[in-house]
């Protein structure tokens, strides 16, 4: 079985939205995102069929899950299930990682 290993600083970073700069790692099965967010950057209300777990690293991130508000600091990890509707918006600027089950095709 191989093995890869890579700092994920080395990863191509890219705006995926306005103020939401990523960069993936991509399993087959999920995807680890690293995000780096501006202040003040919303992301409009969306779901999907991912399975998603939010861990706020730094900062402090509003997000509405499911017509709940809440915000997150840094340490706060949230699991947000399948097709429930969620939004956000970047308080301060952000470094958040996040889980996707199954795999992100649309962030490849």
């Amino acid at each position: 079985m191989k093995y890869e290993a890579a700092n994920y600083q080395s990863l191509p970073e890219r705006e995926v939205f306005k103020g939401y700069h990523g960069r993936f790692v991509h399993t087959g099965t999920m995807t680890l995102a690293y995000w780096k967010i501006d202040a003040g950057s919303p992301l409009q209300e969306h779901h999907h069929v991912h399975t998603q777990i939010v861990q706020l690293i730094s900062g402090e991130f509003q997000m509405t899950i499911g017509g709940e508000k809440r915000v997150l600091h840094a340490g706060d990890v949230v699991q947000i299930p399948s097709d429930v509707p969620h939004s956000a918006l970047s308080l301060t600027d952000c470094v958040i990682h996040d889980i996707f089950i199954p795999e992100r095709q649309d962030y490849k």
